[in-house]
């Protein structure tokens, strides 16, 4: 039996609450196939294009008088708490149609960041919806946000993403997994949080998912993480005419090509760079990198990029 943390993208659960629903009901038969083969599952997700869309939908309701003003750790909450919601009802309705009787929990985590951490200086983080470069430039304007391009997509809203400290309901998560619950934590990287004076305050910033979910997988000890995003490989000379999808990454050519500048801040590369804080010193753990759609090839060899302890 292994235990298995399961990372989904927010940018792979669609980009409305209709489309995220059906995209989760086709991967959850994949995610209960993992729990049949008799493995201890994880789930944690991303919230990057949902949390975006909250903040700046709440932002508009205040600024016309329909509703107070929303912090943007709240926001987060909220991500979790409706992402949560879609996947514990896929869920749930596949381990009916199983016959197979397993309890479903979302834990609305926290996660302590450093408040002096750089980031909070350079945010990098797109949340939100794309846009074109002369919408962006008017939202700036209006509302000061900033943006930048995103991988040749389009121009998304960054906030300040600082490194995973510590998961406060680790306890509990450990607790509910010991028990047989399929837990889902960590939603959106979990709610960031600083301790002042020993007690914790949410701070405006969204941690990146795949390093909370490698912490998660580390801290859990689990045997595999899996990373799952929008395209079925790791590619090098992404959208290049000479791209090129790789297969296997030992962790020094991960490295390699992370110095050759292969792999985007705010897309690619901190899922690299957690799949490598997650195998470093442990040779019999594994990570996978492959789409939503392609879960099921992936976990029988036939799909996606692996970064070896």
């Amino acid at each position: 039996m292994a235990k298995v943390v399961v990372a989904l993208g927010g940018n792979a659960l669609g980009k409305s609450p209709e489309e995220q629903l059906k995209l989760v009901k086709n991967t959850a038969s994949s995610l209960i196939g993992l729990i049949q083969a008799g493995n201890q599952v994880v789930i944690s997700h991303g919230n990057g294009p949902q949390v975006g869309q909250i903040n700046l939908g709440m932002d508009f309701a205040a600024q016309n008088g329909k509703t107070a003003a929303f912090p943007f750790p709240e926001c987060g909450a909220m991500s979790q708490g409706y992402i949560g919601y879609h996947l514990q009802q896929s869920l749930q309705n596949e381990l009916h149609q199983r016959g197979m009787e397993k309890d479903v929990v979302t834990t609305v985590t926290q996660v302590v960041v450093d408040p002096g951490d750089p980031a909070f200086e350079n945010p990098t983080k797109p949340v939100g919806d794309f846009y074109t470069k002369e919408q962006a430039a008017q939202i700036e304007q209006e509302k000061g946000y900033t943006f930048v391009e995103d991988a040749g997509r389009g121009y998304r809203q960054v906030v300040p993403s600082p490194l995973p400290k510590r998961i406060v309901e680790l306890n509990s998560i450990e607790t509910l997994i010991e028990n047989g619950t399929l837990v889902i934590a960590a939603g959106g990287g979990g709610v960031p949080v600083v301790e002042e004076g020993g007690a914790l305050t949410g701070v405006p910033a969204v941690i990146d998912k795949d390093r909370s979910s490698a912490l998660l997988a580390d801290n859990v000890d689990a045997d595999q993480l899996i990373i799952l995003t929008a395209v079925d490989y790791v590619y090098i000379n992404y959208n290049q005419p000479d791209e090129q999808k790789l297969t296997e990454l030992s962790q020094a050519q991960a490295q390699e090509l992370i110095d050759a500048g292969q792999f985007p801040a705010g897309s690619m590369l901190p899922k690299i760079q957690a799949c490598l804080s997650f195998v470093k010193g442990h040779p019999e753990r594994k990570a996978i990198i492959t789409s939503l759609a392609g879960l099921d090839q992936a976990l029988e060899g036939k799909l996606g990029t692996v970064i070896h302890g």
